[in-house]
C-alpha cells in the first residue's frame, strides 16, 4: 500500500519550529469574502438526469459510513457494515460505500462483517475527538486499531498546540502516527476546521498535515458546531491542488459532519471537479464522512429509477 511521506523539498521547512512557522505563515493569505463567494457560486450549478444519477452513485461510493457514539454496540456496527456492502437490498446495482468508520474497539466487529468485500474499515484514533492525550497514548490507540484490522486511521490534531503556534509539535505527532501506519493503513488527518478560527489557519493546517505525511486531509470530527462547509472544503481542495503542483504528491480530501442530503453532496462534487479536477473524483481521493447522507442518496436514487419518491420508510434507519 503506497503511503505519502514528507518530500526532501520540504526538509528545510521542517528543520525547526521557527523554519516551519516562517513557511506556514508565508503561504498566500485567503480573502474570506472571495473564497465564500466562489464556494457559493459553484453550489448553484444545476445537475440533472443522467449526470445526477452518476453523481448519486459516485457520492454513495465515496461515503465513509460512520458511527462514533458512546452507545455503539456490536449489533449496530454489524448492521452498519452490512448496509455499507449492500446499501439497497431492493436494488443490487447500488454501489457499496468506501468504508465503515468506527471506534478502535469496534474495528474487529466491522472487519468480520466486511470480510471478502471491497469496503474498508476506518478507525478514529489519537484520543478522538479532542486529541488531548500524551503521544504514547495516541500511538497505542493507533496500534490497537491497526492490530484489530483497520485499513485506514482517522487521527485528530492537537488544536490547542496548533493555535498556540507549536507547529513543530503538531507536525511531529502526525509524522509519528504516519510511521505507525507505515504500509499497513492510510492516514487521514482531521483538523477540526470549526475550531481553527480563520481560513488562513485551515490552509496552514492543510500544508502541515500534508508535509507530515497525510494520505488524506479531513475537515472535522462531526462533534462540534461547525463541521464541513463548502468554503472550508474549498480551502482543503486548493491546498491539495497546490501541494501536488509543487511537490508532486497527491493527497485526498474528506469533508465530514453536517452533509445530510443529496443536494449538498452534489455541491461538494462540483466543488471537487471545478477545483482539482477528475483525478480526485474517485473514492481513493475523496470521501464524505457521514451517517444520514446515505439514506437520502438512496431515496433520490430510487426516485430517479421509478419516478416515485419512496420516503424514509423504505430505507434502513442507522
Amino acid at each position: 500500500m503506497p503511503t505519502n511521506a514528507p518530500s526532501a523539498a520540504l526538509a528545510d521547512a521542517t528543520a525547526s519550529d521557527g523554519a516551519l512557522r516562517r513557511f506556514l505563515h508565508g503561504l498566500p493569505g485567503i480573502d474570506p469574502v472571495g473564497l465564500e463567494a466562489r464556494a457559493a457560486s459553484l453550489g448553484t450549478r444545476s445537475i440533472k438526469t443522467s449526470a445526477k444519477a452518476y453523481a448519486i452513485d459516485l457520492a454513495i461510493s465515496m461515503i465513509d459510513l460512520t458511527t462514533l457514539e458512546g452507545a455503539d454496540t456490536p449489533g449496530k456496527v454489524r448492521a452498519l457494515a452490512a448496509k455499507a456492502v449492500n446499501p439497497d437490498p431492493t436494488d443490487r446495482s447500488a454501489p457499496h460505500t468506501a468504508a465503515v468508520c468506527v471506534y478502535p474497539d469496534m474495528v474487529a466487529t466491522a472487519k468480520e462483517v466486511l470480510k471478502g468485500s471491497d469496503v474498508k474499515v476506518a478507525s478514529v484514533a489519537t484520543a478522538f475527538p479532542a486529541g488531548r492525550a500524551a503521544l504514547a497514548v495516541k500511538l497505542a490507540d493507533v496500534r490497537d486499531a491497526i492490530a484489530a484490522g483497520a485499513d485506514e486511521i482517522d487521527m485528530v490534531i492537537d488544536r490547542g498546540a496548533f493555535l498556540a503556534g507549536h507547529y513543530l509539535k503538531v507536525y511531529e505527532e502526525i509524522a509519528a502516527v504516519r510511521a505507525e501506519c507505515a504500509d499497513k493503513a492510510r492516514l487521514k488527518v482531521i483538523f477540526e476546521t470549526g475550531e481553527l478560527s480563520t481560513y488562513d489557519n485551515i490552509r496552514r493546517a492543510s500544508w502541515l498535515g500534508m508535509m507530515a505525511g497525510a494520505d488524506f486531509i479531513k475537515t472535522s470530527t462531526g462533534k462540534v458546531a461547525v463541521n464541513a462547509t463548502p468554503a472550508n472544503t474549498l480551502v482543503l481542495l486548493e491546498a491539495v491542488r497546490d501541494f501536488r503542483a509543487q511537490i508532486g504528491t497527491q493527497v485526498g480530501v474528506k469533508p465530514a459532519g453536517g452533509i445530510r442530503n443529496t443536494k449538498e453532496a452534489i455541491k461538494f462534487l462540483v466543488l471537487v471537479n471545478e477545483t482539482v479536477g477528475g483525478d480526485w473524483l474517485d473514492n481513493r481521493w475523496f470521501r464524505f464522512g457521514a451517517s444520514s447522507l446515505l439514506n437520502d442518496l438512496l431515496m433520490q436514487r430510487q426516485k430517479l429509477a421509478t419516478g416515485r419518491y419512496s420516503g424514509p420508510d423504505y430505507v434502513t434507519v442507522d
